[in-house]
């Protein structure tokens, strides 16, 4: 099917960085917050689901996992879909999943279909239509100001976990777990069908060109890094994966591990809560040094903090000190994802930047799904977190070698895309 826009004709030039891009922007930071809820709820149910399923910290890890995965599938299909079809009908199916994924999660009897509800349903249909294909919608709306434009969108996912683990905490406690998640279907549900309504404005079509370099050079995109476009591809995937195994042990098990450690699950909550808040200011920070030392370099540095922060935990387990761990992980990894699709648009051709990024955030959520399931293995396995702690360090030391490989292999090249590069 033809799409419904070319890249050389813009429908109205007149709307790119306009009043109605930045109310445009708004409501997608409403549909981001609301779409991903269901990711950061899992987390904040997890002890709950355990006792009342009888199963161990691995198995109900597993409804995170499957969610996360079908996240990333997803999220290739509705940006395909948003394409051809434009998103407010992908918007709109995604809130159906949205408020149904959560009704049939409160209906489940067992931890399998307690996870295909997470999976097929919030992670498949549901979050994946309010990423991937809102990140690329921006995009179309900005050119003076698209990076913040961007990292606003995209900090809509921590201001979903922000927000809704000491609500959901406070409704477990308050009302069960089952009846919270009906409340969460019926607010996410009707509020990601209303403000689905406020997309239907096609969006103007920014022309791509390749990025200079601040010498004014224009990277041999042919030869990303010196080496062949699959080869880089490859490498990028794995370190997405490497960086997300590690940044998923805290974000998925910072409950349970406060509830092992007898401070009670509503602390944990709040050390999520805390440590996604920090993460968007991570994230718009990390995007403004982007633009100064380039993407490799960001990803180079959010690699190596973080990496600090999960050895931090090894010797500090008391409540204060968990607190200011958890607000620096955050402030730590917030800009790593952001940062990979700076890279592919410095080092790749621009006419496959979404393919390519599209398929990098795709293994950065195999990264947190897979990191989420091991290390509530790892937990069984040991009767400890602190073996998982050191199985992430271990996967963020991937991430840190391969982004020291790339950056080696271009280390005089310049610090990345000029500031004024053409878009």
């Amino acid at each position: 099917m033809k799409t419904p826009h070319r890249d050389n004709t813009p429908a109205d030039p007149s709307l790119i960085d306009s009043r109605a891009a930045a109310w445009r922007l708004l409501t997608v930071l409403g549909l981001v917050t609301l779409g991903n809820s269901g990711m950061y709820v899992v987390a904040v149910v997890l002890p709950a689901v355990q006792t009342e399923f009888g199963i161990g910290r691995g198995d109900a890890s597993l409804p995170y996992t499957l969610m996360m995965v079908c996240l990333g599938l997803g999220g290739l299909w509705t940006g395909r879909m948003a394409d051809r079809h434009g998103i407010t009908p992908v918007l709109r199916l995604g809130a159906v999943a949205v408020a149904g994924g959560f009704a049939a999660a409160a209906l489940s009897g067992n931890i399998w279909t307690f996870g295909l509800a997470h999976g097929l349903l919030l992670g498949l249909l549901g979050s994946s239509a309010t990423f991937a294909p809102l990140l690329a919608d921006t995009a179309l709306w900005w050119r003076k100001r698209r990076g913040i434009a961007v990292a606003i969108a995209a900090s809509g996912n921590y201001v979903a976990g922000t927000v809704w683990p000491p609500l959901v905490q406070w409704g477990i406690e308050t009302i069960g777990w089952r009846n919270t998640y009906f409340l969460l279907a019926i607010v996410c549900g009707t509020g990601m069908f209303l403000l689905a309504n406020r997309m239907r404005q096609r969006p103007p079509v920014v022309v791509m060109a390749a990025p200079a370099t601040p010498g004014g050079a224009v990277p041999d995109t042919r030869r990303p890094f010196g080496m062949t476009p699959a080869r880089a591809q490859t490498l990028l995937c794995l370190a997405g994966v490497g960086c997300c195994v590690a940044m998923s042990m805290p974000q998925v098990h910072i409950v349970a591990y406060c509830v092992d450690l007898g401070f009670g699950a509503a602390r944990g909550a709040e050390m999520l809560s805390l440590m996604l808040a920090s993460g968007i200011v991570s994230r718009l920070v990390s995007g403004w040094i982007c633009d100064r030392i380039g993407g490799i370099r960001t990803l180079l540095l959010g690699s190596a903090l973080q990496c600090v922060a999960l050895l931090l935990f090894l010797p500090f387990d008391g409540l204060v000190p968990l607190y200011v761990i958890s607000a620096l992980f955050g402030l730590f990894q917030g800009g790593i994802v952001p940062s990979y699709a700076i890279i592919v648009r410095e080092y790749f051709a621009p006419q496959e930047a979404g393919a390519r990024v599209g398929a990098v955030i795709m293994a950065t959520l195999v990264g947190m799904a897979l990191g989420g399931w091991m290390s509530g293995w790892v937990f069984d396995l040991t009767g400890s977190y602190r073996a998982a702690f050191l199985n992430g360090i271990g996967w963020n030391l991937l991430n840190m070698g391969i982004a020291l490989f790339l950056f080696w292999r271009v280390r005089g090249s310049g610090p990345g895309v000029a500031r004024g590069a053409a878009a």
